[in-house]
């Protein structure tokens, strides 16, 4: 299934994170080696690379209406790369890199399509020069946090996507602590969400990567080390399970599965999951937008998370296996 970030929500199963064996950031940092639980839902902020075109307008003129970008065929989706050679990633650099100019080139992403763009400017009422765009240079969403390994955290399972489902390529982000309010069950044909906030101004940790197999990065001093469980990893076999998620406020619960199908040959869904769990069902109809990344325990081991719902089955999903996730 293809997925989108939300501000404050998610269109996938989304990370997930538990805690639980009693140490601080040092003992964290002296025990690399060690992995432990997560399930607990975190505030995500992505600084993407480049800025996206989410909408067009005219710049107000001495002479009337005008926009440069609709004249040079710049579009909604295109992903600005740079401006005469200057890297963009936020309105800022765009500001500074047309200022004083009067014709500029910019470098442009359309779909898989590297394309350059000519545009003479034009100055506002105001007299600065104006591209005529409206720019997004973040993305945010709701997850959860898979597992941690020293003070690394490993989440969702699956990559953020763009639009047209490709990889986005990401400049750094912070992670924040998430509070989940609410729930929209999930429904054959339509997908359910987790609904929750974060606040932006205190973050918890660092995020490095946008991998094919989750979101990475490191968690600092503000994030809560206390009561983290170890745990051992292990394979994926057909029988009784479990997952860790939070669907309501900040603390993990488990709740039953059955793995029913193991296929080892792709990258990002090596296992077919069921749940079983009457009180799960009752709340969200099955797996919804949000628990992607809730980490799946058999047998007492960590084998895997919570990647995709199956659309025309809420009850069903899949599972990344631990092992294509653990070395990232």
């Amino acid at each position: 299934m293809k997925k989108k970030i939300k501000i404050f929500s998610f269109i996938l199963a989304l990370f997930s994170f538990i805690t639980f064996f009693s140490f601080n950031i040092k003992n964290v940092n002296a025990n690399e080696d060690k992995i432990y639980l997560g399930g607990m839902p975190a505030g995500f902020s992505l600084n993407t690379v480049g800025v996206t075109v989410v909408g067009l307008c005219d710049v107000i003129t001495t002479n009337g209406s005008i926009s440069p970008s609709k004249i040079a065929d710049v579009r909604v989706g295109d992903r600005i790369l740079s401006i005469d050679h200057m890297e963009i990633n936020n309105a800022l650099d765009i500001e500074k890199a047309i200022k004083d100019k009067t014709n500029i080139i910019i470098n442009i992403k359309r779909d898989k399509t590297y394309l350059e763009k000519e545009i003479k400017l034009e100055k506002d009422l105001t007299g600065n020069n104006k591209l005529g765009v409206f720019i997004k240079d973040d993305i945010c969403g709701i997850g959860t946090i898979t597992f941690i390994k020293g003070n690394r955290f490993a989440s969702l399972g699956h990559p953020v996507l763009d639009e047209n489902g490709e990889l986005i390529e990401i400049n750094g982000g912070e992670i924040y602590n998430c509070n989940i309010t609410g729930c929209v069950k999930g429904e054959r044909g339509k997908a359910g969400e987790l609904r929750g906030a974060f606040i932006k101004n205190n973050s918890i940790g660092k995020i490095e990567k946008n991998l094919s197999v989750g979101v990475y990065g490191s968690l600092n001093e503000k994030f809560d080390f206390n009561n983290l469980t170890e745990i051992t990893i292990g394979e994926a076999t057909i029988g009784d399970a479990e997952i860790y998620s939070t669907i309501h406020g900040e603390s993990p619960r488990k709740y039953k599965i059955n793995i029913i199908k193991t296929e080892n040959k792709n990258e990002s869904k090596n296992f077919v999951i069921k749940i079983c769990d009457r009180e799960l069902l009752d709340k969200t109809n099955g797996i919804v937008q949000g628990m992607s990344g809730s980490p799946i325990i058999q047998n007492g081991k960590l084998v895997g998370a919570v990647t995709h719902v199956f659309i025309n089955d809420p009850t069903r999903g899949f599972g990344l296996s631990i092992f294509n996730m653990i070395n990232n």
